[in-house]
């Protein structure tokens, strides 16, 4: 009879062995949009424009994960200038201010409202792809002539939404996180690389 260790480690395999599935299967079939979230943001940011995030929950963290490694940078080894990057998800004043007083669905539109300006970009990340204040979100960016990312997993409304979307191919929220973070560093490489070609290929042949 299994042991309880035989049985958490099994567990531990298991969840490490599917997660490991779902990235490749990112690798397969989420490169192309990789690749253009990438471009599109590095076009905001090339002509003045920044990149405003918003995420409830796990995805509230990964904008200010995103956020952080584009202000500061991504790897010790290539310190360029920092670009600039608002987390929607931050100030509880705002946050608690909007949805006391209009409702929570409205908590990063309102921000997008105020904030956001025409050639700035929104990553808007929701692992159902349903968040009512993420697609509200994208809709107030769209509004303004500010150009949509979505990170999301294979349900949902929002992927269709975005100028583009990055859609993780399952509907395990645990695993679309997890790929959702390799994703989200694989992202902020490619901008460093379209915004600092010379300086990066430096890097990359002494590293």
């Amino acid at each position: 009879m299994p042991s309880e260790v035989d049985f958490l480690s099994e567990k531990v395999r298991s969840h490490l062995l599917a997660s490991a599935e779902i990235k490749q299967q990112v690798a397969t079939h989420c490169l192309k949009d990789m690749l253009a979230a990438a471009e599109l943001m590095a076009t905001s940011l090339r002509g003045g424009g920044k990149v405003l995030l918003c995420g409830n929950g796990g995805s509230a963290a990964d904008c200010q994960h995103i956020a952080g490694e584009l202000i500061n940078w991504l790897n010790k080894d290539f310190q360029r200038p920092g670009l600039p990057a608002i987390a929607l998800t931050t100030d509880t004043s705002v946050l608690t201010a909007i949805a006391n007083d209009s409702s929570f669905d409205t908590i990063f539109a309102r921000q997008v409202q105020a904030l956001g300006k025409p050639g700035d970009i929104l990553i808007g990340i929701s692992t159902s792809g349903n968040s009512k204040n993420i697609v509200l979100a994208v809709q107030a960016a769209q509004a303004a002539n500010i150009g949509t990312i979505a990170l999301t997993g294979s349900g949902g409304c929002l992927g269709a939404m975005a100028d583009v979307a990055i859609a993780v191919p399952s509907q395990h929220t645990q695993y679309i996180q997890e790929a959702h973070l390799a994703i989200e560093h694989i992202i902020c490489e490619l901008v460093e690389c379209h915004l600092f070609p010379k300086d990066k290929s430096k890097t990359t042949k002494s590293s």
